[in-house]
């Protein structure tokens, strides 16, 4: 019995919902003229078609749609187009249902967001695609049936200044703490309450010339805790502090470091995938039909044909046998000893075993994370200094291996120097686009944490407007996705969008959204380093918002080295290396790391930071955690897309600047 009353409770509740929240935008309900009787009852055999709603067949049919879910069970979970549907016959007048007049909406773009309704809409999928409340849809929208209103008719959504809900961000720590200025307080009062000098003050808020009235002021807790010193710690308070030993760094040469009259005989063993079995086969085969059969005809592939997947690594040897051209010019001997090492440990497993690498001076790859663990552990060994040449996921590495070098940026990095930078506009609100559904991205987690971390520096928490958007395609809701982009937008203060994806579909249509938005709302645009990179990106997105970003190369094609690098180039190969080339790369890890071995000996293995020879396309800032890890590239260029169409480098964008 209980049971029964808990289903019929269960029910009823399923049934309103029904009603109040997936409400659909109506299309016009032809009543079927099909009717059987089963077990002596007439009925109607309703095909659902596109647009029609449980609410709507119910009007169109003169049945309340508790009716129709109970001799349709199915449909109280929602119906489908081309779903049969039983409805009971009711003394139903022919005559075409009255089309109320719904009143029609005056526009406070101020207050709300306009979204014109799509077949098969409902308030629930509204209200989860603009992360507002059923009851904040049908409130804002007073004296509308909003289940009546026809496919394109207007709904205002109501538009908010976002901020995130509360939670807690694992790198939250308290180092300060805000004080909100009143009435007739100066730098110079707040400081002697808290026990500081206003000197101390001042550098914790160089934006603060003169504070007014609701200006917030950070006080730095560890200073407050020493003026006003507590009683002794007792044992059980203490907690044991574990210290690292630090690393200790030499002095950065003031400008480059002269590279001439060099001496010495190194070898150098190059680990790429150079797909030598695929680029070895140099027939293709094409199929035609002929009456209706499939004839195959082998072709011969051109003397320029590459295999795709090789091409980049075959410009990066290319880079690397221009570098020691230049090298040996200067006097030093190089040998090369060039292996095709791919994705697989078969091949490098046997160079190991056969002590192939153990005279070696340098190593340049291999590009696969698990090859490089197991190369760089070997070599470490021996004193090889390994150098990782492409962009891997993350720098873990790096990791008890201080022989090993990371010549490309891991995402960390341009995450912490995105941060850096976006922490300068802490006041306006911001808007994060990523695609983790599911909030188990750690890379998407950890970045969020950074940022939220960084502006509560600046800012209490509670006052920081930060708005998580999750990017779904125009598919998944109808082509309107730039109404629910402008929803987590602010028309009271600048906007900070940072696009943490580099996947070509969230980065060209975010863009294009983007670029709509612009005339109507102040943007600043931030992107990963891996945006530069996408095929088939129209740029002219970049230039109309005016887009920074940070990459790890810079090419000034003015330079008399890069002009020199180019002809060489088009003399030994035939054709001149496109900006995002490998090429580059490959010349100047070479010539950086030969150089440095050549002029400073084994020193600079563990102090690259003495060397600093001009290269072509970056120039190497390797730090590292701890004495016992390998060292990553830091160095990140800020690029400016300007609306006048150029690319500048943007001295001034750097963080802190």
């Amino acid at each position: 019995m209980n049971i029964n009353r808990s289903y019929k409770a269960c029910l009823q509740v399923i049934i309103m919902l029904s009603i109040l929240c997936p409400l659909k935008a109506q299309v016009a309900v032809e009543r079927s003229k099909d009717k059987v009787i089963i077990s002596g009852t007439p009925y109607y055999i309703h095909q659902v078609k596109k647009g029609e709603t449980a609410y709507s067949i119910s009007k169109a049919y003169g049945v309340t749609v508790e009716e129709l879910t109970k001799e349709n069970p199915p449909a109280v979970y929602g119906i489908n187009e081309g779903q049969a549907l039983r409805i009971p016959v009711r003394e139903v007048t022919d005559k075409a249902p009255e089309v109320t007049e719904q009143p029609k909406l005056k526009h406070d773009e101020a207050r709300f967001i306009y979204h014109k309704l799509q077949p098969g809409e409902t308030i629930y999928s509204l209200s989860k695609a603009y992360g507002v409340s059923d009851n904040e849809i049908i409130s804002s929208n007073p004296g509308i049936e909003i289940s009546r209103l026809p496919v394109g008719s207007e709904i205002a959504v109501p538009r908010k200044d976002f901020m995130t809900e509360r939670q807690e961000f694992a790198t939250q720590e308290p180092n300060y703490l805000f004080h909100k200025v009143e009435n007739g307080e100066s730098l110079s009062s707040i400081a002697s309450l808290y026990g500081l000098t206003v000197r101390e003050l001042r550098k914790e808020n160089r934006n603060i010339r003169f504070p007014q009235v609701g200006d917030y002021i950070r006080v730095p807790v560890t200073k407050v805790a020493e003026a006003n010193p507590v009683s002794a710690v007792t044992e059980k308070d203490s907690v044991k502090v574990v210290t690292e030993q630090p690393v200790i760094e030499v002095a950065r040469p003031v400008g480059y470091t002269p590279v001439r009259n060099l001496k010495g005989s190194y070898d150098i063993a190059v680990l790429l995938p150079f797909y030598l079995r695929e680029n070895a086969v140099r027939k293709d085969f094409d199929s035609t039909m002929v009456k209706g059969r499939k004839i195959f005809k082998a072709i011969n592939r051109s003397d320029e044909w590459i295999y795709p997947r090789s091409l980049g690594f075959v410009e990066m040897y290319e880079g690397i046998l221009m570098a020691c051209d230049t090298l040996r010019s200067l006097g030093l001997d190089i040998t090369i000893h060039a292996f095709d090492i791919k994705s697989d440990t078969i091949e490098l497993t046997r160079l190991i075993r056969n002590g192939l690498l153990d005279e070696m001076d340098l190593i340049i790859g291999p590009v696969n994370s698990s090859n490089l663990v197991k190369l760089a552990s070997y070599a470490g060994k021996l004193g090889i200094p390994v150098v990782s040449p492409v962009s891997l996921f993350n720098n873990s590495v790096l990791t008890n291996n201080p022989n090993l070098f990371m010549a490309n940026a891991s995402l960390e990095v341009a995450q912490n120097t995105i941060t850096k930078k976006v922490s300068e506009y802490y006041d306006k609100n911001f808007v994060f686009i990523h695609t983790d559904t599911a909030g188990v991205d750690p890379d998407v987690k950890n970045f969020k944490e950074k940022i939220v971390q960084e502006l509560s520096n600046h800012l209490p928490y509670e006052e920081i407007k930060f708005k998580e958007f999750i990017f779904y395609s125009r598919s998944a809701f109808n082509n309107d996705s730039i109404n629910r982009l402008e929803h987590a937008l602010s028309n009271k203060t600048d906007n900070v969008v940072i696009i943490a994806s580099d996947e070509a579909p969230v980065v060209s249509e975010t863009l294009q959204d983007l670029q709509g938005l612009s005339k109507k709302y102040v943007l600043k645009v931030f992107g990963y380093p891996g945006m530069r990179g996408i095929d088939n990106l129209d740029p002219r997105y970049f230039f109309d918002l005016d887009i920074l970003m940070y990459s790890p190369f810079w090419i000034d094609y003015n330079a008399r080295d890069v002009k020199q690098f180019n002809a060489d180039f088009r003399n030994k190969f035939l054709i001149e290396p496109n900006e995002m080339s490998y090429a580059w790369l490959g010349y100047d890890i070479t010539y950086y790391f030969l150089s440095g071995l050549a002029i400073h000996g084994n020193d600079f293995i563990a102090h690259p930071e003495m060397h600093n020879p001009k290269l072509l396309q970056t120039e190497f800032d390797f730090k590292r955690d701890s004495l016992n890890d390998g060292f990553e590239n830091q160095k990140l260029y800020p690029m400016r897309y300007t609306k006048e169409y150029e690319v500048k480098l943007s001295l001034e964008d750097m963080p802190g600047k």
